[in-house]
C-alpha cells in the first residue's frame, strides 16, 4: 500500500557532557537496520574519542568502539533492528579518564524484506509483493533502469511502481523503514514491462469494408485484431498476423465496429490493448426526386430534391453532375432526406444525383434525375433620358423567350409596368425621383429569375421658397425649402465683382464676409451625386446691410452741446448718434452727415459712436471716440478771514475736477492758488477791500470751467496809534486813528473786576468808558465791525494800569512797557 507521506521523528536530543564541559556536542550522521553513525566535535586534549550504544531491550553488553583524536565521525554495528539504543560519546585523556561526554537515543531501522516477487502487467507498471518485517512502519519501494530510478513510499508489504517505460528491464529494490530510518535494500529483483500498445488507423474504402493499419510496437512480433459490431450485433471476427495492415470485408453499410488490437513479444506475452471505433460508409441513396421551388430564405429560384433514407448516414450532399466546380459551388447539404439547391442557371437542363456522408467518407453516388429550368433573365439592360421627362429602357433579346415585363418603380413607392414582346419600354419621369427598374423574362415553364435592379436618379429639383433669414453689412443667411432628389446645396452670391460660394447639405447658408450695402445676386443649385448640379435654377437678389459709418469730427457747440460729423457711406440710409457713459446715453438722428446733441452733464466721460440704417437692417456701430465734457463748478464756495492779510478759501468737490485754481481780484492787487484740494489759504490780501472771486475747475485731461461767485470783501482795518485819556476819576477816552473808508469800530475794555464795551458811530474815532476802577490793568481792543455785523478777532490788544493820582501825564503800563496816560485836557 502507497503512503502519501512519512514523517521520521528525531529521538535526538543533544545532551550536555557530564563532565561540565559545554562546547563538546555530538549528531547522528546515519541508521541501517544494524548500525548507527555518529560525528562528534573535537575536544582539546582528547587523547581518543568512545563510541557505545545500549539497550535494554537488546541482550547482551554495550558496544561500543575507541577511535583516537584524529577521527570526529564513528560507527557502532551489530546492533539490533528496530530497538532504541541509548548512544553515547566519551572523551578520554590517555588514562582513560573521561573528560567530556555528549548522549542521545536514536531507534535502528527496521530488518531488511526478504522473498521479493514482481510482475508487469501493463506497459508502465510493475507489481511488487515481499514478506512484512516486523517493526517496520512503512516501505521504500525502488525500480532502476539505467540512470532512471522511480519509487513510491508505502504502508503495506505490497504496491505498484508507475510512470515505467514499455518493454524495459527494471531492477527492483524494497526497504523497510520505522522513525529510525530506512533498512538496507533487499536482493535485487529485475522484471520487465509489456509491450506498449500499437496506435491504430483504420478507414473505410466502401460501404462494406474496413481498413486498419498499426504503427509498428518495438519489439513486437505479432499482432492480435479482434473486430465486432460496436452494437454487439453478429460475430467477433479475429486475426494474429505479422504484418501491420489487414482490410476486413463484408460488413453492414453505415455501421459502428470496434477494433481491438495489441503486440506479442518474442515470448508471446500480449502488451498494451488498443480501441478504436470506426463506422463503414453509407450505401448511395435511391429514389431522387426533383421539383421546381424557390428559397424560402434567398427567395431565390432553385430546386427541391427528395430521397430515400441511407443508413448511418449523418448528412447528404444534393448537386448537378455538371464537374467538380458545378458539384462543390451549386449544391445543398441536409441532415434530412430532402434540401434546396439554390440560385439556379437559368435556361438549362440538369442531371442531379445524391451522396450520403458519415465519419468514413461519402457513399457512392446515386443514379441521376433529369431537370429543365426556366428562362434566364434579360441582360443589357439600358435606361436613357433622352430628354426630359421621358426614359427609354432598352434590353438584349433572350432565347427560349416568349416576352418580357419591365417593372418601373419610383421611391415614393409609385410603380408601372409594360408588357411586351419586343426588347424596349417607355414611361414618363420627374425631377428629383430616384427609379428602380426590373425586366423579366416568360416562357412555358415559368418566370425567370430576378435579374439586377437597375435605378435611376432623375435630376434633382430647385428649391422653393428662398427667404432671407438674417441680413447684416457683411452676412446673409438665406433659407429654402428641401428640393427633391438633393443631397446637398450650392448657394452662389455674385455682385458686380465677385463671387461667394456656399455649399452644404442643410437647408439653410449663411454667406459670410460680403461687402456691405451691396446688391446680391443670390442662386441654390440643387445637387445629387448621380447627376450633379441643377443649373436651371432661379436667382433672387439680396442687399447687405448697411457700412459702418466713420466718424470724422466732433466740434463742441457749448460746453453742454456738440456736433458730430461722420463719413456718409450709405445710399438711403439714416444715422443715429449715440453718446453714453456713466452719466446716461443721448442721441439725435440725422438722414444727412452730421447731427448736434445738447444737454449734455458737466464732469462726464462718453463714448461716441454712429449707426447707419436701411430697410435691410442696421449696421455695425462705428469704432467710438471719446467725449469729455469740462469739469462742474463746485456747488458751494466760502472765504474766510484768519488775519489782516490772510484768507482761508473753502468749497465743496466738483464732479470732473482734479485740481482747482482760486483767483481774488481787485484794484489794490490779487491773489490766487492751484491746489488738488478743497480749500487754500491766500495771503497778502488788503483790508476794507472788495474782491472779484473765480474758481476754476480742471480736468485731469485739461480740460477747465471757470466758476463766479459773489464778490468778497475784506474785513476792515484794525486802528492804529491807539491812546486812553482820563476824564475824570472814574472815566476813561479810548482814541484811535481811523483807516480808509467807513468803518464802524467797537472797542472792549476789561478787567478782572470789570468789563466794558461801547460801539460809536462810524464819524467817531473814540470811545469813553465810565466807571473804572484806578489801580486795575486793563486790556483794551478796538476792533473794526464788518458790513455783515461781525467782528474781526485779530487785531492787537494793548494793556493799561490805570494810576489813582489825576496827575497830569500819569504813568501806565502796556505790555510790559512804559506808556503815558493822559489826563483829560
Amino acid at each position: 500500500m502507497t503512503i502519501r507521506g512519512l514523517t521520521y521523528v528525531l529521538l535526538a536530543c543533544i545532551a550536555n557532557m557530564s563532565s561540565g564541559s559545554t562546547d563538546f556536542t555530538m549528531t547522528i550522521f546515519t541508521v541501517t537496520s544494524r548500525s548507527i553513525s555518529v560525528r562528534w566535535s573535537r575536544h582539546l586534549g582528547a587523547h581518543s574519542y568512545r563510541l557505545s550504544a545500549s539497550s535494554n531491550a537488546a541482550l547482551g553488553q554495550p558496544a561500543f568502539v575507541i577511535f583516537n583524536n584524529r577521527f570526529v565521525l564513528g560507527t557502532v554495528s551489530t546492533l539490533v533492528p528496530g530497538t532504541l539504543y541509548d548512544v553515547k560519546v566519551e572523551v578520554l585523556d590517555g588514562n582513560a579518564n573521561v573528560l567530556a561526554e555528549a548522549q542521545t537515543q536514536q531507534l535502528t531501522a527496521p530488518d531488511v524484506p526478504l522473498n521479493i516477487n514482481a510482475y508487469s502487467k501493463t506497459s508502465s507498471s510493475i507489481t511488487v509483493n515481499w514478506s512484512a518485517v516486523p517493526k517496520a512502519t512503512g516501505y521504500v519501494l525502488k525500480a532502476k533502469a539505467g540512470s532512471s530510478i522511480i519509487e513510491t513510499v508505502l504502508n503495506d508489504s505490497s504496491g505498484t511502481l508507475t510512470g515505467l517505460q514499455p518493454y524495459t528491464l527494471y531492477t527492483i529494490y524494497v526497504q523497510s523503514s520505522n522513525a529510525g530510518g530506512n533498512s538496507q535494500p533487499s536482493s535485487p529483483v529485475e522484471t520487465r514491462t509489456v509491450l506498449a500498445a500499437p496506435v491504430i488507423h483504420s478507414s473505410s474504402p466502401n460501404f462494406k469494408s474496413i481498413k486498419v493499419s498499426l504503427e509498428p510496437v518495438n519489439q513486437a512480433v505479432k499482432y492480435n485484431f479482434i473486430i465486432i459490431r460496436s452494437d454487439g450485433v453478429g460475430d467477433k471476427i479475429k486475426r494474429t498476423i505479422a504484418s501491420t495492415n489487414i482490410t476486413v470485408t463484408n460488413l453492414d453499410p453505415g455501421t459502428w465496429y470496434t477494433i481491438k488490437a495489441h503486440a506479442l513479444d518474442a515470448n508471446g506475452i500480449p502488451g498494451d490493448d488498443k480501441i478504436k471505433e470506426q463506422i463503414t460508409r453509407p450505401h448511395a441513396p435511391q429514389s431522387v426526386k426533383v421539383f421546381l421551388t424557390s428559397d424560402p430564405v434567398s427567395t431565390s429560384l432553385g430546386v427541391f430534391v427528395s430521397w430515400n433514407a441511407s443508413g448511418g448516414s449523418t448528412k447528404y450532399v444534393a448537386a448537378p453532375m455538371w464537374g467538380i466546380p458545378r458539384f462543390i459551388f451549386q449544391n445543398c447539404t441536409s441532415r434530412f432526406t430532402s434540401c434546396i439547391i439554390s440560385p439556379i442557371s437559368c435556361g438549362v437542363r440538369y442531371n442531379y444525383t445524391v451522396v450520403a456522408y458519415n465519419e468514413a467518407g461519402a457513399s457512392d453516388i446515386a443514379d441521376p434525375t433529369e431537370f429543365t429550368s426556366v428562362p434566364c433573365s434579360p441582360n443589357d439592360i439600358n435606361i436613357q433620358e433622352i430628354r426630359s421627362g421621358n426614359l427609354t429602357v432598352s434590353w438584349s433579346p433572350m432565347s427560349l423567350t416568349d416576352y418580357y415585363t419591365t417593372f418601373v418603380k419610383r421611391d415614393d413607392g409609385l410603380e408601372v409596368m409594360c408588357n411586351t414582346s419586343l426588347t424596349s419600354c417607355y414611361f414618363r419621369s420627374e425631377c428629383g425621383y430616384i427609379y428602380f427598374i426590373s425586366v423579366f423574362s416568360y416562357n412555358k415553364v415559368g418566370q425567370s429569375p430576378p435579374g439586377n435592379v437597375l435605378n435611376y436618379t432623375t435630376a434633382p429639383c430647385c428649391p422653393t421658397h428662398v427667404t432671407a433669414l438674417f441680413v447684416s453689412s457683411d452676412t446673409i443667411e438665406v433659407k429654402w425649402n428641401p428640393a427633391r432628389g438633393a443631397e446637398m446645396y450650392e448657394t452662389k452670391a455674385q455682385d458686380a465683382s465677385s463671387v461667394i460660394f456656399c455649399n452644404d447639405t442643410s437647408t439653410i447658408c449663411t454667406l459670410s464676409g460680403l461687402k456691405c450695402n451691396t446688391i446680391y445676386n443670390i442662386t441654390i443649385y440643387s445637387y445629387s451625386d448621380i447627376r450633379g448640379f441643377n443649373y436651371s435654377c432661379q436667382k433672387k437678389s439680396i442687399t447687405t446691410g448697411p457700412c459702418s459709418p466713420s466718424i470724422l469730427n466732433i466740434t463742441k457747440v457749448n460746453p453742454s452741446t456738440i456736433n458730430v460729423f461722420w463719413h456718409q457711406n450709405n445710399h438711403d440710409a439714416t444715422y443715429k448718434v449715440f453718446v453714453f457713459g456713466k452719466a446716461g446715453v443721448r442721441s439725435c438722428n440725422s438722414s444727412g452727415h452730421s447731427c448736434e446733441i445738447a444737454n449734455l452733464p458737466c464732469g462726464a466721460t462718453f463714448s461716441v459712436s454712429v449707426v447707419a440704417t436701411t430697410p435691410e437692417g442696421k449696421s455695425l456701430p462705428s469704432y467710438s471716440l471719446p467725449l469729455e465734457t469740462a469739469p462742474c463748478c463746485p456747488d458751494s464756495f466760502s472765504v474766510t478771514q484768519i488775519t489782516q492779510s490772510m484768507t482761508n478759501v473753502s468749497w465743496t468737490a466738483a464732479i470732473g475736477a482734479q485740481s482747482y485754481t482760486i483767483a481774488l481780484k481787485s484794484a489794490k492787487g490779487h491773489a490766487n492758488c492751484h491746489t488738488g484740494e478743497t480749500h487754500c489759504l491766500l495771503g497778502c490780501i488788503t483790508c476794507s477791500t472788495n474782491y472779484t472771486v473765480s474758481v476754476s475747475a480742471i480736468s485731469e485731461t485739461g480740460l477747465m470751467s471757470t466758476c463766479s461767485y459773489q464778490g468778497y470783501s475784506s474785513s476792515g482795518c484794525c486802528p492804529s496809534a491807539v491812546k486812553l485819556y482820563r476824564l475824570r476819576s472814574n472815566a476813561l477816552r479810548v482814541y484811535w486813528h481811523a483807516t480808509a473808508g467807513s468803518v464802524n469800530y467797537i472797542v472792549n475794555v476789561t478787567s478782572d473786576n470789570a468789563n466794558f464795551t461801547c460801539s460809536p458811530e462810524s464819524s467817531y474815532t473814540y470811545c469813553d468808558i465810565s466807571e473804572i476802577h484806578c489801580g486795575d490793568i486793563y486790556t483794551v481792543t478796538v476792533s473794526p465791525v464788518s458790513i455783515d455785523g461781525s467782528i474781526v478777532t485779530f487785531c492787537p490788544m494793548k494793556m493799561y494800569s490805570v494810576s489813582c493820582s489825576m496827575n497830569s501825564g500819569a504813568m501806565v503800563i502796556y505790555r510790559g512797557k512804559r506808556s503815558l496816560l493822559y489826563n483829560e485836557a
